[in-house]
């Protein structure tokens, strides 16, 4: 393919399967990834992420004719995986990026995409600014792949729970009230303090105090942690036979039974328990702590896979990096409920220039246009079947993924139901 291609660029994303993903015949990772692969799935495993985009870790490749539907030229599915992905196809014709794109950031594709299936909690977590991103590249290359930030966007298919951000200092008085085995991890002495701040009190007291309350849980021996969660269940489950437990109380009980004597089980008590309506979004900026629970969502970041991770996961852990690098902002999450562009699609726009997120739901017989934009686009069908006409038309299923190029104007139309969701990067980005 030339430099000036103007079609649509079918691809194959990459699958992952994390122990916390859901089993294959549940998941919609399993199921897209069959869809678009062509591939028998292990009905034995976990499918938990599925990746699309240019990302060494998770690279999508150029699916060319053979076996499968051809319309118009396009391979339309079922054909075979070409030895060479995305990233070296940009490569090769960067002008499918558009001019500010790549002014901007060079032949990387600014954005990864992804549908998560979650069963069972992800770590504690959060994602390094650019400097810190560097800084832990240079230092611990096999650790930290990336010297990018990664801020990043999840929007629910399915009812979606997540941990995200410190509570306010209010809920946080009635947590060390309320929870005595914090108390014993932390002391008596530190409680006090946090009893003792007001809202009149500086910012930055509050987020010195709220620091050093959670490295100290965060950092407390796993015999400690062990024999803390021991009498914390014990009460928890005493109390659930005389009054209905709180929602932080149930989630907490539902995670040790995920990760025994995890410390970040505790720790889940300081962070906003958010539940998403299928619709509904959530984004996160870096030095954010945060952590999926349970659901389906599709989700959008920078291209990067930094991850500093403290509790909840048998994989690496970086506590000391992680207690430092948080912002400790406190209060409850902006929820992103989408804006209409159009009758059937709704756009998310969060304050990252890297990406948007547009979510399109197509009735029989109806017919959309997502006009040309300044950079590149990928499409991911989600449900039903239907055309995506540009200089041509290419029949498009579930489970199809498209890369369109910068000032490519598609046409969708379906007779029987389309559900698609597109990643681009942040219109006002192009804006400003």
């Amino acid at each position: 393919m030339e430099e000036g291609f103007k079609g649509l660029l079918r691809l194959i994303g990459s699958v992952k399967n994390y122990d916390w993903g859901r089993t294959a015949n549940e998941s919609c990772v399993g199921r897209l990834y069959r869809l678009n692969s062509r591939r028998k799935i292990d009905e034995k495993q976990p499918y938990a992420e599925f990746w699309m985009g240019t990302h060494d870790s998770g690279p999508s490749y150029i699916l060319v004719e053979g076996g499968g539907r051809i319309q118009n030229g396009y391979a339309n599915g079922g054909g075979i995986r070409d030895k060479s992905t995305l990233k070296d196809w940009i490569q090769k014709n960067p002008s499918v990026l558009g001019e500010t794109v790549l002014a901007k950031w060079g032949t990387q594709l600014p954005f990864l995409f992804k549908v998560l299936s979650i069963e069972k909690a992800l770590s504690i977590q959060a994602h390094p600014d650019k400097d810190l991103a560097i800084l832990l590249h240079k230092e611990q290359p096999l650790v930290y792949k990336d010297d990018n930030h990664k801020p990043e966007m999840a929007l629910a298919l399915t009812k979606f729970e997540a941990l995200c951000g410190f509570i306010s200092l209010e809920e946080l008085k009635v947590i060390v009230q309320t929870v005595p085995e914090i108390v014993e991890v932390v002391g008596n002495a530190l409680a006090e303090l946090v009893l003792d701040l007001s809202e009149d009190d500086e910012k930055e007291k509050g987020k010195l105090v709220l620091r050093k309350l959670f490295t100290e849980i965060m950092s407390a021996s796993k015999d400690v942690i062990t024999e803390v969660l021991a009498k914390l269940i014990s009460r928890l489950n005493i109390k659930n036979k005389v009054r209905v437990l709180t929602d932080k109380e149930q989630l907490v009980l539902g995670l040790e039974k995920q990760y025994p004597s995890d410390v970040g089980v505790l720790a889940a008590f300081l962070f906003n328990y958010v539940k998403l309506n299928p619709g509904e979004a959530l984004y996160l900026g870096a030095n954010e702590p945060h952590a999926y629970v349970y659901g389906e969502c599709v989700e959008c970041m920078a291209t990067s896979d930094n991850v500093v991770r403290a509790g909840l996961t048998p994989k690496h852990r970086d506590v000391r990096t992680l207690c430092s690098m948080l912002t400790y902002r406190q209060g409850n999450p902006e929820i992103l409920h989408g804006t209409a562009i159009n009758p059937y699609t709704v756009r998310y726009l969060p304050p990252f220039d890297e990406f948007e997120v547009d979510r399109c739901i197509l009735p029989p017989y109806s017919t959309v246009t997502f006009p040309s934009a300044p950079g590149p686009s990928m499409y991911l069908v989600m449900g039903g079947e239907g055309t995506m006409t540009t200089s041509a038309e290419a029949i498009v299923a579930e489970g199809d993924v498209l890369f369109a190029p910068a000032n490519t104007n598609i046409t969708i139309a379906t007779s029987s139901g389309l559900h698609l969701y597109r990643a681009g990067v942040n219109s006002r980005f192009f804006e400003e």
